[in-house]
């Protein structure tokens, strides 16, 4: 059977990662949140964004924030089952995390931080266990809430999920075949105290996957 959702023009989603319900999509009007951040620092406008939540299996359709002018979204993020919404206000000069409850339709405030404490916005987006927000370049690492850390990482490491002192990073390598491990960094000086091959995956219902090559 076929089901219609209507989105209002777009065509990808995906899965919100920690939710076993909810799926996000969004209509980069002006590229992704660093490059829609880029076009205003250069003074060119940007197309404001949309971001819609659709539910599974209803199909629901939910769009929580609708942007103003100069307002961009980046990647959400799901914390005890409700959505977390990033958005970026340029003209403000403001990143704020607000938290959609499904059962009251009601928008709440997380946090606002003035755009002058970060960097920039790549790879700028909500993480959870326990809910922060994340910035991450090729080589380093930082959490800039609630607490911070910034420390130097490997170039082909990305940030998993933190459990108490512990933050996992997934390495891959290409030497010649393609593999994965895990490495275990400490809170908040990055230094690591493990290192263990395997994938990591993060399931729908927030769990976390290691696979390994053992039968």
């Amino acid at each position: 059977m076929m089901k219609q959702i209507h989105t209002g023009g777009i065509s990808y989603l995906e899965p919100l990662i920690g939710s076993e319900h909810w799926y996000w999509g969004t209509d980069y009007t002006s590229g992704d949140l660093y490059e829609a951040e880029e076009l205003w620092r250069d003074g060119h406008p940007i197309q404001k964004s949309r971001l819609i939540f659709v539910h599974w299996p209803d199909g629901r359709v939910v769009e929580p924030v609708t942007a103003k002018e100069g307002q961009y979204f980046g990647r959400p993020a799901c914390d005890e089952g409700d959505p977390v919404i990033l958005l970026a206000d340029f003209p403000a000069g403001e990143v704020r995390l607000v938290r959609y409850a499904d059962c009251s339709g009601a928008v709440r405030p997380i946090v606002t931080l003035p755009l002058s404490v970060i960097e920039d916005c790549y790879n700028l987006m909500p993480h959870v266990s326990p809910l922060c927000l994340t910035r991450q370049t090729a080589e380093r690492f930082q959490i800039l809430w609630p607490e911070k850390a910034d420390f130097a990482i490997h170039p082909a490491e990305s940030f998993c999920f933190r459990e108490g002192d512990r933050l996992y990073f997934s390495r891959w390598y290409e030497d010649p075949d393609y593999r994965e491990e895990v490495v275990v960094r400490r809170f908040p000086d990055g230094q690591i105290v493990a290192q263990f091959p395997g994938a990591l995956n993060a399931m729908p219902d927030g769990q976390q996957w290691l696979l390994t090559g053992d039968k």
